[in-house]
């Protein structure tokens, strides 16, 4: 059987050029959340299919990479179901692994506990522009603070993070709250039992506007005058923290009031101390459709790439369902694959970088004048140059157009005799 050259489907080999804007974001958004007080950590690629399929993580659940038992394990002549076949599965975010971790190491964590993950995650999804089956998420999460601090340092550092990366994209960043989608549902007649539908419904805005969303409850069989009066505060809501405080007034029977007070001083708070220069707004329309979700949620669009490239938000109760006792944790998700994508377009990132220069050697040079050029590369080295030391091609012109590419901008020649 021949042996392929190309990845699997949905997964990609990495040039030089791109891993090297991909090193430098990295670096940028790793160096930023340090500077909030984010600890790295890392837990396993692997997780348990247990946790992978309690019914937290939404459609994720649907594109688990499942991983067959080992060894005496796996007996295919006895499997009777899955469960017999399988025990593991690759993780499809960093989110629940974080609540399993915390939840296996809490007692050896600082509290309230501000952690940084950076790593692969897995999907079985349909790949096309900016979406893999392998990708690379970058997290911040903080875990045990119940307070709105949490939120405000989450924005903060992520719109931080993106103003360094991407300071030539303007972006806005839309924030809700749960409690709100669920309290205007509920003042506008929608039954308890129906609500996971109408926001999904909902969350096709972006798709197909407040006429298509309106239009698709009808089809739903919901009630033309909760319908109505659902479109008219929709369309009537104000997208600044006065808008969500005076939008708390009109739904005091059935949210406490607190909850809208919580969110405006959140948005009061961030467009007060943030350094960075983006848009900050109330969408009451914004779902997200992790179903972990509790309270307060957030997205950042950016101009030059459609849908999000960050997310995030409140997930009181996910802690809970491995200790028995609910833990406040709230997280701020970049793209990382979406913002790679934007740079690379632009032709990669403007960085300051060390000096690159290459020592093109020609074949069957001696071992006494290699010595020479070796100690050269190296007494430049030490003096802050990034040397690379290669065996000079047949076709130097198209080798230094190559090397050219990964930024190397001064060359140096070594032939076995001098040029006459």
């Amino acid at each position: 059987m021949a042996l392929k050259k190309k990845p699997v489907t949905g997964m990609r080999d990495i040039l030089p050029v791109e891993m090297q804007v991909r090193e430098y974001v990295m670096d940028q958004i790793r160096d930023t959340y340090r500077g909030f007080g984010f600890t790295q950590i890392e837990t396993p690629c692997v997780e348990h299919i247990e946790n992978l399929t309690s019914k937290q993580g939404g459609d994720n659940e649907k594109l688990i990479f499942k991983i067959l038992k080992r060894g005496e394990k796996l007996n295919l002549e006895t499997a009777q179901s899955e469960s017999d076949l399988v025990d593991g599965g690759l993780r499809y975010d960093l989110t629940l692994p974080l609540a399993r971790y915390f939840s296996n190491n809490g007692a050896q964590l600082s509290m309230p506990f501000k952690a940084l993950q950076m790593g692969s995650v897995w999907r079985a999804d349909h790949p096309q522009k900016g979406r893999f089956r392998q990708f690379t998420q970058c997290d911040i999460d903080i875990l045990g603070d119940e307070t709105s601090m949490a939120e405000i340092e989450l924005i903060l550092a992520t719109t931080t993070a993106l103003g360094k990366i991407c300071p030539e994209n303007g972006f806005t960043v839309r924030i809700n709250d749960r409690e709100i989608l669920r309290g205007m549902a509920a003042y506008c007649g929608f039954a308890e039992d129906v609500l996971d539908q109408v926001f999904i419904i909902l969350d096709k805005m972006d798709k197909i506007g407040m006429e298509g969303v309106k239009a698709e409850l009808l089809e739903a069989g919901q009630a033309k005058e909760s319908v109505d009066k659902y479109v008219e505060l929709l369309n009537s809501t104000e997208h600044n923290a006065a808008g969500v405080r005076k939008l708390g007034g009109i739904l005091e029977s059935v949210m406490p009031k607190e909850v809208a007070d919580n969110l405006a001083h959140i948005m009061d708070t961030v467009a007060d101390v943030a350094e960075t220069d983006f848009s900050l707004y109330f969408d009451p329309t914004l779902v997200r459709g992790m179903s972990y979700y509790t309270g307060t949620i957030f997205e950042v669009s950016m101009e030059g790439f459609g849908g999000s490239v960050a997310g995030g938000g409140r997930y009181d109760k996910m802690i809970g369902k491995f200790t028995g006792k609910d833990t406040p944790a709230c997280g701020f998700s970049i793209g990382f694959e979406r913002i790679i994508t934007i740079l690379m377009e632009k032709g990669g990132c403007s960085k300051e970088e060390k000096p690159k220069k290459a020592y093109l050697v020609e074949k069957g040079m001696d071992s006494a004048r290699l010595g020479e050029i070796m100690r050269q590369a190296m007494a430049e080295r030490r003096d802050g140059v990034q040397v690379l030391v290669s065996q000079m091609n047949k076709n130097k012109k198209f080798q230094k157009e190559q090397l050219g590419k990964e930024g190397y901008t001064e060359f140096v020649n070594f032939y076995r005799e001098a040029l006459k």
